[in-house]
């Protein structure tokens, strides 16, 4: 693992659906705080292009993106906030939240974490290394994968989540561009966001994986919550 935490199944149940596309709404409203204009906004492009793949409605994106650019008298604020610990066993995990109430968020992070142990900002970060992350499957007469990687400009690639995927991982400031490159190469690309990579996973017998990801689904249950990354094999 290492990465980005996902439950299994969880993709194929509606509330979980539906709990996808509040999130990338939220993502959509925050990037777009920087510009309405996708073409002249790579984050804003690239959550959008997220939304898209979920098959969120597009009435419902452009919503999003007026209320984040402020072009709407219920333009919603968030904010960004990240909250370090560890789940049990000392399986270090990075939380990020959107919230529109902090005062909501910390009380409920801290009271999820009874089981692990929340630490301060830089507590197991500097563990895990921030990168561009970009989930990408090969379309008929690309380019291997490590050659596509080369060509692109990624630092490095490996097997993804989902069977047949590859992910490239770059420089947070290359993650538009190499997400053009794999593209151009006949890479489809299905994700490309920032994210943190551990440096050191840890490895865990079943019974002790099975709390873990228990915590870790808790935790991915508060609406606030944005992302999981967790250091864990």
């Amino acid at each position: 693992m290492g990465a980005q935490w996902k439950t299994k199944g969880k993709v194929e149940s509606a509330n979980a659906k539906g709990k996808i596309i509040s999130k990338l709404a939220k993502e959509i409203m925050i990037a777009a705080k920087s510009g309405a204009d996708p073409a002249m906004n790579a984050r804003l492009r690239m959550v959008v292009d997220a939304a898209k793949r979920a098959s969120m409605p597009k009435d419902t994106i452009d919503r999003a993106i007026k209320k984040g650019a402020g072009l709407l008298d219920d333009g919603a604020s968030f904010d960004h906030v990240v909250y370090e610990g560890f789940a049990p066993h000392r399986v270090p995990v990075i939380v990020e939240c959107l919230t529109d109430n902090k005062n909501r968020t910390g009380p409920n992070i801290r009271t999820l974490f009874r089981k692990g142990q929340l630490g301060a900002a830089g507590s197991v970060s500097w563990d895990f290394r921030h990168l561009g992350m970009i989930t990408a499957t090969p379309e008929a007469g690309a380019a291997d994968a490590e050659d596509a990687a080369i060509e692109a400009g990624a630092q490095e690639v490996e097997a993804g989540h989902d069977e047949g995927s590859m992910l490239f991982l770059t420089e947070p400031t290359d993650l538009d561009a190499v997400s053009r490159a794999l593209a151009g190469q006949k890479w489809h690309v299905t994700s490309a966001v920032m994210g943190w990579k551990a440096k050191n996973p840890v490895k865990l017998d079943e019974a002790a994986r099975a709390e873990v990801e228990a915590f870790l689904h808790m935790l991915d249950e508060d609406d606030d919550v944005q992302t999981l990354y967790v250091g864990m094999e």
